[in-house]
């Protein structure tokens, strides 16, 4: 147990992180959503019926959408994109999908290589986009769940302003939807870019997302 312990303690920490994260959301947004009720003359609800609600659905979804579409146009940026000294990119000579000897496909797969990198054919093309095909779809997934349960949350405030509710299709034009995508998107492209940039010249003694501490600033790719 200590062993598989050690060996998976990212990403159990960032699971223990994620589990305590989200019920901590789902109590505060519970605790707001009731005082909002109240502060409404209307009733409130218990917590079960919160976490089941649209209101809870739309704020952990649009946060989820964002998440994956970052790592999504990360992933694909990087074939191509290249920062000078930055440990985020790849070496400045490699920049697109490189051959199939660089990436130890096909007849030069090593023997402990995935079955699917050795088979070639649709199976290794499919193996090869698979990371980012599986985040694109979760960024989509999450994407929809965030449109309707924003739309639902959204024709409830108007029902409750007595005002007519909006088709789903209306809702997707609204200002609603995008300013809740948008507020999401900016931040985490700040921070992706962010992170590039400056680990062009500071440093993380230890994290796999820095240079060694001695490395000169123009080393590309290279991490510590």
């Amino acid at each position: 147990m200590r062993t598989f312990v050690r060996h998976n303690s990212l990403s159990l920490f960032f699971g223990l992180l994620f589990v305590l994260a989200l019920a901590g959301q789902s109590v505060a947004g519970w605790l707001q959503f009731n005082a909002l009720q109240s502060a409404e003359h209307l009733d409130t609800v218990s917590w079960t019926a919160y976490v089941a609600s649209s209101d809870f659905a739309v704020d952990v979804a649009e946060n989820w959408q964002s998440e994956f579409l970052q790592f999504w146009v990360y992933l694909m940026a990087t074939i191509w994109l290249l920062q000078k000294g930055s440990p985020e990119s790849k070496e400045l000579d490699k920049a697109g999908r490189e051959s199939e000897k660089e990436q130890k496909i096909g007849r030069h797969a090593v023997a402990d290589s995935p079955a699917w990198a050795k088979a070639g054919g649709w199976r290794t093309r499919v193996y090869s986009t698979s990371l980012a095909a599986v985040m694109g779809s979760i960024f989509l997934a999450s994407w929809l769940v965030q449109s309707v349960a924003g739309w639902a949350t959204f024709n409830e405030q108007r029902l409750e302003q007595l005002q007519d509710p909006l088709s789903w299709g209306g809702y997707l034009r609204n200002a609603d939807f995008w300013a809740r995508t948008l507020q999401n998107w900016q931040s985490e492209f700040l921070a992706v870019g962010t992170l590039a940039v400056l680990a062009i010249y500071l440093r993380q003694r230890g994290s796999s997302q820095s240079k060694p501490v001695g490395e000169p600033h123009g080393s590309t790719g290279v991490e510590g």
